[in-house]
C-alpha cells in the first residue's frame, strides 16, 4: 500500500565495501528526507467556485438552531441584568424586601410571557384536508377504561 521507505537492516556478518556502504548511506538519507506530504501555498482567490470551509468561532448551524441560540443568549443576559439590578437595589436600600423586589421585577416578565402565549393562541387553526382513495370506514366509538387492583386489570367498555 505504501512505498517501502524503511531501511533494510544488513545481515550481520555480511560486510559491505566502502562504496556499497556510501551508496546505502545515501539511499537511507534520501529516504529519510523524502517528502511525505505536499502543501500548496499559492494564495487562494477572494471569490470563486471553491466549496465553503468552516470558519473559526461558532460552528455552522441551521437557521432555526441559530435563532434559538441567540434567543437563549438574550434571555440569559436579560435574566442576569434583572437579577443584578434586584441584588444591587436590595443591597443599597438595606431594607428592601426580597418578595417585593421579586414581584416588581417579575411582573413585567410574567406580563410578556402571558402576552406571548395569548398571541400564540390567537393564530387560527390550519385547515386540514384529507384525501382518500378507496372505501373509507370511520369508527367513532368512545372507549371508557377503568384500571383497578394491585396488579393492573383494565376493563374496556364501549
Amino acid at each position: 500500500m505504501y512505498p517501502d521507505t524503511t531501511p533494510q537492516t544488513a545481515v550481520t556478518g555480511a560486510g559491505l565495501s566502502e562504496v556499497q556502504a556510501e551508496d546505502e548511506a545515501r539511499r537511507i538519507i534520501a529516504d529519510a528526507y523524502r517528502p511525505t506530504a505536499y502543501r500548496d501555498d499559492t494564495p487562494v482567490p477572494a471569490h470563486g467556485d471553491t466549496s465553503p470551509v468552516a470558519q473559526p468561532g461558532r460552528p455552522p448551524m441551521s437557521q432555526g438552531a441559530t435563532d434559538a441560540s441567540v434567543l437563549m443568549l438574550a434571555g440569559g443576559t436579560a435574566t442576569a441584568m434583572i437579577g443584578g439590578t434586584a441584588a444591587v437595589l436590595m443591597y443599597v436600600s438595606q431594607f428592601a424586601d426580597p418578595v417585593v423586589c421579586g414581584l416588581v421585577f417579575g411582573a413585567p416578565t410574567a406580563l410578556v410571557l402571558a402576552l406571548a402565549r395569548l398571541a400564540k393562541r390567537a393564530k387560527p387553526d390550519p385547515d386540514v384536508h384529507h384525501h382518500y382513495q378507496g372505501p373509507v370506514y370511520q369508527d367513532r366509538r368512545t372507549v371508557h377504561s377503568r384500571t383497578t387492583g394491585v396488579w393492573a386489570k383494565t376493563n374496556n367498555q364501549h
